[in-house]
């Protein structure tokens, strides 16, 4: 092993480590549609019987993000982080392996389960270097927002030319070098971690409530769409979310050691943070998937086609992101919050006015306004969770954020998609781009009310 880098280096290369996970996890997320008719060949089965594939990785990392991040607040996050690469390598590789959709199915939930190890992780690591930095933080933050984005950009390109050159198995098996790397990086450059002195104990109830209370919720959004809202097994689904969220709410207000101190939603800055990031991932993935069926059912354009015209939607987050980390080391998370909600906001807006044979140079400046607010708010927002709670809970307040961003991706998604149902492909992303107008501006108002100004 060589000799450590200086403090400085570490301190770079620790944010390049923490990266390496949010790259991997949010490729994951994308890189998957591309091959699913690929899939349904090979396997002789419906892709709507595949989607499960993709559901099952969201689901699982959605569930336990909350559980992971208590075991990184226990245990370290450093190991935590190891850990997570480790499972995620694992399930990927067997994920490349898989004899059939079964095995595939369960490969990818534990990839979730990986997933969610490493993203609350990586965000204490970040916290962890630059402790006693907080602008230097807000920087490493928005480099860390903005390597995601590149990978979800990314995805469904790196997606196609895997599939074409080297077949579905290679989708899975690219995840480990990356994560290889990312582990090797990690042991060399990222500090020790200092447990707390009196270790908290695990808060087994809390967390079984708040895992059956997601996948209630998550559960009946994702199978809302195919099945309706009246199907049993949806209801059956919002039923078992509302029941094992009172009872969480009821267990956390009594016990000595919760997983997750209620009162952190007491703290403005906190609670605004995760109601931004629910608004901002509910209009986000709800439009895109408008959008998906308004392109091709519309426009009729080849799945091909659409990706690519989906790319400034994706690749403007990386410019915004970055300068969003300089903007909040100078001006706090209040400002790029709420002039990131704005922005996002007029971009919805120029969407209502398409019609069936817009160009596509009519659509491209929503397709850059959108993406580009929401750069900016979304490291602010990250930073802002950060700064509302103690350094030792920093795991458990990045887990809480990302299972309520991931909680409004699929609502979104559900909500949208009945949208389209209703009203076709043009009045569905007409309705969908409305209604995400009026979320923005509520979002940009709760930053300009309850988030503190540096």
């Amino acid at each position: 092993m060589t000799a450590s880098p200086s403090r400085p280096a570490a301190t770079g290369l620790t944010t390049l480590a923490a990266c390496f996970g949010f790259v991997v996890v949010q490729l994951d997320v994308t890189i998957v549609n591309v091959a699913l008719p690929r899939l349904a060949h090979s396997f002789a089965a419906g892709v709507a019987g595949l989607q499960w594939v993709v559901d099952a990785y969201t689901l699982a990392f959605a569930v336990l993000l909350l559980t992971a991040g208590v075991l990184g607040d226990r245990f370290g996050a450093k190991r935590a982080y190891l850990a997570g690469f480790g499972l995620f390598a694992i399930a990927s590789l067997a994920c490349g392996l898989a004899p059939g959709p079964g095995w595939l199915i369960a490969a990818r939930a534990v990839q979730g389960v990986g997933a969610a190890l490493l993203v609350p992780s990586s965000l204490t690591l970040l916290n962890n270097a630059h402790g006693g930095d907080p602008a230097g933080r807000a920087r490493a933050v928005g480099v860390w927002t903005a390597a995601g984005g590149v990978s979800i950009a990314l995805g469904p390109v790196l997606g196609g030319l895997l599939l074409a050159s080297l077949g579905w198995r290679s989708i899975f098996l690219v995840n480990l070098p990356v994560c290889l790397l990312g582990a090797a990086l990690t042991l060399w450059v990222a500090p020790h971690d200092r447990l707390p002195a009196k270790p908290r104990a695990l808060d087994l109830p809390g967390q079984a409530l708040a895992a059956l209370a997601l996948t209630g919720l998550i559960g009946a959004v994702i199978e809302a769409r195919p099945r309706g809202l009246t199907d049993p097994l949806v209801l059956t689904g919002l039923g078992l979310f509302i029941a094992a969220g009172l009872g969480f709410v009821a267990v956390e207000r009594r016990a000595r050691a919760p997983m997750l101190p209620l009162g952190f939603f007491g703290r403005a800055g906190f609670s605004a943070a995760v109601g931004f990031g629910v608004i901002v991932n509910l209009a986000y993935y709800g439009v895109i998937f408008v959008l998906a069926l308004y392109l091709q059912e519309a426009h009729g354009w080849t799945p091909v086609q659409a990706g690519l015209a989906f790319l400034p939607l994706t690749a403007t987050f990386i410019v915004s992101n970055l300068i969003s980390g300089r903007m909040v080391a100078r001006f706090g998370s209040r400002a790029p919050m709420a002039l990131g909600a704005a922005i996002a906001a007029v971009g919805y807006f120029l969407l209502v006015g398409l019609t069936a044979t817009s160009p596509f140079l009519a659509m491209l400046p929503a397709f850059l306004l959108i993406p580009g607010g929401m750069g900016l708010g979304v490291p602010a927002m990250t930073t802002a969770i950060l700064a509302s709670v103690e350094r030792e809970w920093s795991g458990t307040a990045s887990a809480v954020l990302n299972a309520a961003r991931q909680a409004g991706g699929a609502i979104g998604v559900a909500a949208f998609g009945v949208l389209g149902g209703a009203f076709g492909p043009v009045g569905g992303l007409h309705a969908a781009a409305a209604v995400s107008v009026g979320l923005l501006l509520a979002g940009s108002a709760l930053a300009l009310a309850w988030v503190r100004q540096a």
